[in-house]
Order: structure tokens, then C-alpha cells, then sequence
């Protein structure tokens, strides 16, 4: 059985502004099964919980601040009204220029992590590419991220590791047991002079990424959820969103709203 479709909300951001429960029910209209969070644009979560729920889709995970002792409330109180398990944070180039950088922020993930998991929460980064591009103490930043800390999880973005030059479907054989969401996006992979994107990204199917191979790769590593995200598109993005899940559900690649995998939906 194909692994569950949602939706990161990011890509819908701009028209979520405007009519957030509007999006909610054309994402569900879309066949995506679960969603991810990016911002509640001024909603109150248990009300944003709870129009997920009667258009009959998950509340998967959110991006939030890494949790803190001086967050710790707000945050739990927050993802239990969401009523999701995930939280993910992330770094930037700073967090993974050099080892001692790396581990400073390995360890404030880990003991975030650590906070909320009396809560039953999990906490795990996003990456871009810049985990990817370049090695620290012989291996990735990622790998190394990953190799200092337990609990963390990793929600692979598989666009942007093959942007930094990785393999994401070599690389996801890294890290089993410990992926439960897996990012899907797809683009043209094309750099500009100083190595940073110059295009926006494309429906899923559309671009350079070998989709397939990669979520094949993450249904061996354990993952959970796969999450269409696209961070900027040059057609319409809303169309675009819509592309990207009758794409993977008709390749069989992941499960609709319907649940089969197949293309109804």
C-alpha cells in the first residue's frame, strides 16, 4: 500500500493569508489525505483542527520553533490542539557551516526533543541544501547532525539533497527508523553562479528528481507521510499543488484521499 498524501501548507501560503479555511477544503478536494502546518494565519489551532477533521483529512505535523524551556507550553499546547505528533524545526547555513556549529545545534534540537517527549511529541529538521553541499569531520552536515543526537528525527527534503549535490534515495538507507516524513518537491535543479537556486520549483513530476526511486527508498526506510511541498512555482501555484498529487497518485506512488493509491481522487 502506498504511504499517505498530504500537503505542506507553505506551498499555499499567499491565498492562505486570504481564506486559510478556504485552502483547508480545496487542498481535501484535491485528494490529499493529511496536512502540515506552516503558520495558523491568525486562526486559533483547535479550530484549524477541527476543519481538517470534518473535511476528513489529518492534522499530520507543523513547523515551529525548536521547543524550549521558555516555549515548551506554548508549544505542546499548541500541537495537542493541532492534534499532531510532529513537530520539525531547521537550521541554516550558519547551523551547518563547521563541526562545532553542528553540534551546538545538534544538542539544542536533542534536548527539545527530549522536552516533549514525556508530551508524546516527536521533534525533527527540515533541511535545504546547504546539510548537503559540502563535508564536515569526512561526512555530510546532515549525517553528522544525525549522528549526534537520538531522538531527532529527520524530515527529508529530497529536492533540496539532490540540489546539494546528494542522492536522496541512497541517502534514505541511511536513515531508517528515523525519517517519518518524507518531502517531496521537484524542480529544474539549475544554480545560479554562486551555487543557490535560480528557478522555481515545479510540480512534482515535472522536474529533474526521481521521485519514484526516492519514495521507494523511504517506504524501506520507515517513513510515514509523504508531503508535497513547493516552495515557488512559475505557473500557477494552486494548479501546480493540484498536478503534483494527481501525479503521485496516479504513478501509484502514494495513497489519495481515497486511500487505494490509485488515481480516483
Amino acid at each position: 500500500m502506498p504511504l499517505p498524501l498530504g500537503l505542506q501548507l507553505y506551498s499555499l501560503r499567499e491565498a492562505a493569508a486570504k481564506d486559510f479555511p478556504g485552502v483547508l477544503k480545496k487542498v481535501a478536494a484535491m485528494g490529499y489525505r493529511g496536512v502540515e502546518f506552516a503558520g495558523l494565519h491568525g486562526m486559533k489551532p483547535a479550530e484549524v483542527a477541527r476543519i481538517v477533521r470534518d473535511l476528513g483529512m489529518e492534522c499530520v505535523s507543523a513547523h515551529m520553533p525548536c521547543p524550549t524551556p521558555e516555549n515548551l507550553s506554548q508549544v505542546v499546547d499548541d500541537a495537542k490542539a493541532l492534534g499532531i505528533g510532529y513537530i520539525v524545526t531547521g537550521g541554516w547555513i550558519d547551523q551547518f557551516k563547521d563541526a562545532e556549529a553542528i553540534k551546538a545545534f545538534a544538542a539544542k534540537v536533542e534536548a527539545g526533543a527530549e522536552l516533549v517527549a514525556p508530551h508524546g511529541l516527536k521533534v525533527g529538521i527540515h533541511n535545504h541544501w546547504c546539510e548537503f553541499d559540502h563535508t564536515v569531520e569526512g561526512k555530510l552536515p546532515h549525517a553528522l547532525f544525525m549522528s549526534l543526537t537520538r531522538k531527532a528525527f529527520a524530515q527529508l527534503d529530497i529536492y533540496w539533497a539532490r540540489f546539494g549535490g546528494t542522492d536522496p534515495a541512497a541517502y534514505l538507507g541511511t536513515l531508517k527508523g528515523r525519517v517519518p516524513l518524507l518531502h517531496v518537491k521537484d524542480g529544474t535543479l539549475e544554480k545560479d553562479a554562486h551555487g543557490r537556486p535560480c528557478t522555481p520549483h515545479t510540480a512534482v513530476g515535472a522536474g529533474k528528481i526521481d521521485t519514484a526511486a526516492a519514495i521507494k527508498a523511504a517506504e524501506k526506510a520507515g517513513a510515514q507521510w509523504l508531503l508535497v511541498e513547493l516552495d515557488n512555482c512559475a505557473t500557477d501555484m494552486e494548479e501546480a499543488v493540484r498536478q503534483s498529487a494527481r501525479f503521485l497518485v496516479s504513478k501509484g506512488l502514494a495513497a489519495g484521499a481515497c486511500g487505494c493509491g490509485c488515481s480516483c481522487s
